[in-house]
């Protein structure tokens, strides 16, 4: 038996894209483990664009945006692979369609979709799988680290920050009948697909860069050996926490290189 415990075990993944995807490293190392890995996908369009990352493998369609669907998700991921020992959500949407604007700009009916996909998805998976879940499964969700106030991040960030708000008191909530636990894994700025779409985001990534410790960017895997960590039973002591991996970033402000480089601009 490997140390993470998980031979043998099913768990739901959401948010698979492609190769770059988060969702996708934690997948495939859940499989490497020993895992069952089932997959919802929002679209059959996009199960048609990871059909050759996915053959062989059970993948449903589901849009979070509809409760409807997730509760048929709930209803047939439980009937035919259940019980669940954990669920990934790693699921977010925001319409940009109209560039980058300041955050006072937001739209109501732009901001109110993105919570629902990006945000209260979580609460209605959580609510949906309740029945299907095993006395001490593990949910995750993908949030962002101190990288928050990023202005070209939109209101991506309150949404982000909400999410992993509702983790904690999903957390609570479920303890009043449960075992089943829930954290959030707050990413530093990662090279994936959905992050390439942002405006001005590779500046933000080659910043955060020389803002970690260790003057190298935070890799995938990195992020989703923290996500497969929470999801198996040896992170059993923890629940209702949001885990930063952000390689040192959040707290190296004062970088000796980047003050020298501020002061000389100055």
């Amino acid at each position: 038996m490997s140390f993470l415990g998980l031979n043998g075990k099913t768990f739901l993944v959401l948010g698979v894209a492609n190769k770059k995807s988060v969702a996708w490293h934690v997948a495939k190392t859940l499989e490497a483990e020993g895992a069952k890995v089932v997959y919802s996908v929002r679209s059959a369009a996009r199960k048609e664009s990871v059909a050759s990352l996915l053959a062989g493998k059970p993948v449903y369609i589901c849009d979070l945006e509809d409760e409807a669907q997730t509760q048929k998700l709930a209803a047939e991921v439980g009937r035919e692979h259940g019980p669940i020992d954990g669920v990934l959500h790693s699921v977010a949407f925001a319409n940009f369609s109209k560039g980058m604007q300041p955050f006072h700009e937001t739209v109501r009916a732009d901001f109110l979709q993105a919570t629902a996909i990006s945000c209260f998805s979580l609460v209605e998976l959580a609510r949906a799988f309740k029945p299907y879940l095993s006395k001490d499964a593990s949910v995750v969700s993908i949030g962002i680290s101190s990288q928050v106030t990023a202005a070209n991040y939109g209101y991506m960030s309150p949404i982000k920050a909400a999410l992993e708000s509702a983790s904690r008191f999903l957390a609570k909530s479920f303890s009043a009948d449960s075992r089943v636990r829930f954290n959030s894994v707050n990413a530093g700025p990662l090279k994936t697909s959905a992050s390439a779409g942002i405006p001005g985001y590779l500046e933000n990534y080659l910043h955060a860069e020389k803002m970690t410790l260790r003057k190298e960017a935070l890799k995938t895997q990195e992020v989703a050996d923290v996500a497969v960590w929470l999801l198996s039973p040896r992170s059993s002591g923890v629940n209702g926490q949001g885990v930063v991996v952000d390689a040192g970033m959040g707290l190296n402000f004062f970088d000796e290189e980047l003050v020298k480089a501020s002061s000389r601009i100055l």
